[in-house]
């Protein structure tokens, strides 16, 4: 069974007057592809509090959003019901953003920290599907940067990455500060580099989407290097 039927089965399993954040009482804690339903769920879900976080949701939004999590056109009407009861569901973003942080608490921090980086520049993606950051999206990303445990440098470093303008500071966009030592932004560099690594982020499950945007996000992040080294040797 794939995991869009398993998603259609727990959607199926909702009673009149529950909203979608019901069914993680039900996934959590339960076997691995029951927890996998629930993951998938919760990221369609973010996307859609996402999309409509500035009040309206585009169309060039839910392809950015189709783009990023990779629906497959014969999953598409899934996909779209489970979008729109997030959207009609009282629950909040924060309580989406809190079933992933509970799904993945006993796994690798360093792992996890990279997932939830990986599902924070998605939900960049499809809120600069318009090219445009609006007030509401920015304090939307940056909640759910929170409650996933990403601090504000972190997420300074990928708005920076991702945004027009805030990307010439090479400093902001590495997640580092100008009185760093050469040696310790060096680190910071490398390890920006290996956690955008395709191998690696396929090997954690990222979508193909995603995979390309990191190839963006690599020319961003040696840009960055060259001119620190070029402004510490000034």
């Amino acid at each position: 069974m794939s995991i869009w039927s398993r998603i259609a089965d727990a959607l199926s399993a909702l009673t009149s007057g529950e909203g979608l954040s019901a069914v993680f009482d039900r996934l959590l804690g339960q076997t691995t592809p029951e927890r996998s339903v629930g993951f998938t769920i919760a990221v369609i879900a973010l996307g859609a509090k996402m999309a409509k976080a500035d009040g309206i949701v585009t169309r060039d939004e839910v392809s950015a959003f189709r783009r990023v999590f990779t629906i497959p056109d014969d999953e598409a009407e899934n996909a779209a019901r489970v979008f729109n009861l997030a959207r009609q569901d009282v629950a909040g973003f924060d309580a989406y953003a809190r079933s992933i942080v509970r799904m993945f608490k006993s796994g690798n921090s360093a792992d996890n920290r990279a997932l939830f980086i990986d599902l924070i520049e998605g939900l960049f993606h499809i809120a600069l599907a318009d090219e445009v950051l609006h007030e509401n999206e920015e304090a939307f990303l940056a909640h759910v940067a929170e409650i996933f445990g990403l601090d504000d440098r972190c997420f300074r470093s990928i708005r920076a990455r991702l945004t027009s303008g805030a990307a010439h500071d090479p400093y902001e966009l590495l997640g580092v500060s100008p009185n760093m030592s050469l040696a310790e932004i060096r680190t910071a560099w490398r390890n920006a580099v290996k956690e955008s690594h395709p191998d690696r982020m396929i090997a954690r499950g990222v979508p193909a989407e995603a995979v390309h945007m990191a190839a963006r996000r690599l020319i961003a992040i040696n840009a960055a290097w060259e001119d620190i080294q070029i402004r510490k040797a000034a």
